[in-house]
């Protein structure tokens, strides 16, 4: 009588993890060591690069949100039009965000930006001294 596809085999012991008579040939199990170590040195380094990726990617935006932040604290006296350049400039200890280019004025100038459609400031250039101002705040863990 042929097996029917859905019953279990005729010989129960086929599919056994050990033999189940003397006569049975001899099980040995796979060394998957050498798989196992693989796949985990695999992961460790696809998972250490999503970190380090991961990390950059935070830095940038507490970066950008310090900008930011930096711009729309400053005094403001016009305007700003989305995708115009705009110049931050300190002066009597106050942050002033100008239209006038650091070629044309003789003030500090800390950094200059470009208002984006999200009304996001996108950072063109800075001075040393305006980066220097969100070096030390950054407590950022390895």
């Amino acid at each position: 009588m042929p097996e029917h596809p859905i019953l279990p085999p005729t010989n129960p012991g086929a599919f056994l993890p050990y033999p189940i008579s003397t006569l049975s040939p001899r099980i040995i199990p796979n060394d998957l060591s050498n798989f196992k170590s693989r796949g985990i040195s695999q992961i460790e380094r696809d998972l250490q690069l999503k970190l380090e990726k991961m990390r950059e990617e935070y830095i940038a935006t507490v970066e950008h949100f310090n900008w930011n932040k930096l711009v729309y604290e400053a005094e403001i006296n016009f305007e700003p039009i989305v995708g115009g350049v705009y110049h931050l400039y300190s002066m009597r200890d106050k942050n002033y965000l100008s239209m006038i280019s650091p070629e044309q004025w003789s003030q500090k100038h800390l950094a200059s930006f470009r208002l984006n459609l999200d009304r996001q400031w996108d950072l063109i250039e800075a001075s040393v001294e305006a980066r220097s101002l969100f070096a030390e705040d950054e407590d950022i863990p390895n």
